[in-house]
This record gives structure tokens, sequence and C-alpha cells, in this order.
């Protein structure tokens, strides 16, 4: 197996027409012999955080969103988030950038984030998740499905989603091309 992915941006190649991942953004949660999982952080549902965790906490209602992260286990929810009093859970995929899944990460960090009207820690909330057994995320890779790309913070947590894949496939392009990557006047060729 190559070198690991964890940590990483999976960006959808254009050729990639799967209806699941297409011009997607998949952060890299863990990637080894066994395979591979990460979240798809540029599709944010119309389902709010607050109506989503109504049974289990109960949190005012914000703006924010459920993120699909992936055609797994859809009805899972996960957070990530910065808060690192809950770093113990697991070891951070970023450096200050970390995966929750119990209660009390779910209760404290959305819930000091809407309680004090501002955010005192970043987060986003995601149901389901992007899994790969053994080899097949390394096939896909191979095939050119798959363009990766050093994740950062800021992405994660981007304001408008909806920009996300564009901004990273540009980066990607900025930081691996020969030539550029879009040309102004293909007739001068």
């Amino acid at each position: 197996m190559s070198e690991s992915l964890r940590g990483q941006f999976l960006i959808a190649a254009k050729r990639l027409r799967d209806d699941n991942f297409y011009k997607s953004v998949v952060l890299m949660l863990e990637h080894g012999e066994h395979g591979a999982m990460g979240l798809v952080i540029n599709r944010p549902s119309s389902i709010k955080v607050a109506h989503a965790l109504a049974g289990h906490f109960n949190l005012p209602d914000t703006e924010d969103v459920v993120f699909g992260g992936g055609p797994v286990e859809p009805s899972a929810l996960v957070i990530l988030h910065d808060d690192s009093a809950f770093q113990d859970e697991g070891p951070s995929v970023l450096p200050g950038l970390f995966v929750g899944g119990s209660p009390d990460a779910f209760e404290r960090v959305i819930g000091e984030a809407a309680a004090s009207g501002s955010l005192k820690h970043s987060f986003r909330v995601f149901s389901g998740y992007s899994g790969w057994g053994a080899g097949q995320l390394e096939s896909e890779i191979e095939r050119g499905d798959w363009l990766s790309h050093p994740a950062c913070r800021e992405m994660v947590f981007y304001e408008d989603p909806y920009e996300i894949y564009d901004a990273l496939l540009q980066r990607f392009y900025e930081s691996n091309h020969i030539l550029p990557h879009r040309v102004k006047d293909p007739s001068a060729n």
C-alpha cells in the first residue's frame, strides 16, 4: 500500500460521475491496509442540527445544518470540531481538528456554540461517512477518479460549502501544474 491519505482531501476528478461523489471533497479520517474512511465536507443538507439531535439534546434552533458525510451508515451522526477538551476521543485528523461521536462531545461543542451566540468552537455535524474496503480506494485513485491534496482546517469549515470543490480543484491544479490548467486563448497554441 502507498502512503496513508489520512489528513488529506480527496477531490473527485471531473470524470467521476458516481452520484454519491460527483464534485465532492472528502476529508480522509483513516487510511490503511484494511481500508479507508472519510467525510464529504461539501454536501450540506436541509436538516438543521437542532432537529437531527432533538431526541437526544435540547439545543436552540440555529442555522447549522447536517452535512451528508457519505453513503455508509447514513443514520450515524459524527461531529468534526476543534474543541481540544475532547481530543482524547481519538487522534486529531489535522492539528487541532477532532472527530467526535460521544454524546458529551455533541452536547458540549454544539451547546456552547449555540449558547454563546458566536462560535467558541467550530464544528460540522455529518450524517454517514464514506468508506472503502482494502485496496478499493487505491484502485479508484489509480483509475483517475480522485485527486489528493493536503487538507486544511480553513476549507473544512469554509463559509460557503458549495464553493469548496472549485476552490480546492483550483488549488490542486496550481500546486500540480506544468502547464496552466485553463488556457485563455486555445488558438494561440
